[in-house]
């Protein structure tokens, strides 16, 4: 009798689909399905506390005028963003993904869609590898923090910009960050 290999038994193949075809029901249930006007204002202004610009500023800002262990959470926020994206600009040549609205006809997007690879997001990289350094040295911070940052990734995929699996990605990338800067800053 032939013993028969895994991929025989089990292809990845199907579980890889499977997998896709869950995900993308996940994005047309928050692209689609929620539709409000009132997310469609809010998604649209929160989703930018996870660009560049927020997050450089509002960390450079409290690492400049706070003091104690304050600015050295913001220090250690610092460190994160920049190290945090050096994996992000890694993966996203490695492995291009193409953004939903670029795949997946009648994807609801925003008014300036980005045209670079999707996976990870770096929103949702940058506003985890800022925010937790100020949870780990504030847990009670943590149950207004954390869904903040849940609510700029969440806008990600509400805007048509990323799939949910590029916004937990870029959220593990930058708590993962954000944990290995606050364990060497300090």
């Amino acid at each position: 009798m032939k013993k028969e290999s895994i991929q025989e038994v089990f292809p990845i193949s199907r579980v890889v689909h499977w997998l896709q075809h869950h995900e993308t029901q996940l994005f047309r249930l928050v692209n689609h399905k929620s539709r409000h006007a009132a997310l469609d204002y809010a998604f649209v202004r929160l989703t930018h506390l996870g660009g560049a610009t927020a997050t450089i500023i509002v960390t450079l800002a409290i690492a400049l005028f706070a003091s104690g262990d304050w600015r050295l959470a913001a220090w250690q926020s610092a460190a994160a963003l920049a190290a945090s994206h050096l994996p992000v600009a890694f993966i996203k040549k490695k492995y291009p993904r193409l953004r939903p609205y670029m795949v997946l006809p009648d994807t609801n997007i925003c008014r300036n869609p980005l045209s670079d690879h999707s996976f990870p997001s770096g929103h949702s990289t940058a506003i985890f590898a800022v925010v937790m350094p100020f949870v780990l040295l504030f847990p009670p911070l943590g149950f207004l923090l954390v869904p903040l940052a849940c609510l700029v990734a969440l806008s990600r995929v509400y805007l048509g910009l990323h799939y949910p699996s590029d916004c937990a990605a870029g959220a593990a990338i930058g708590s993962a960050a954000a944990m290995f800067a606050s364990m060497l800053i300090g």
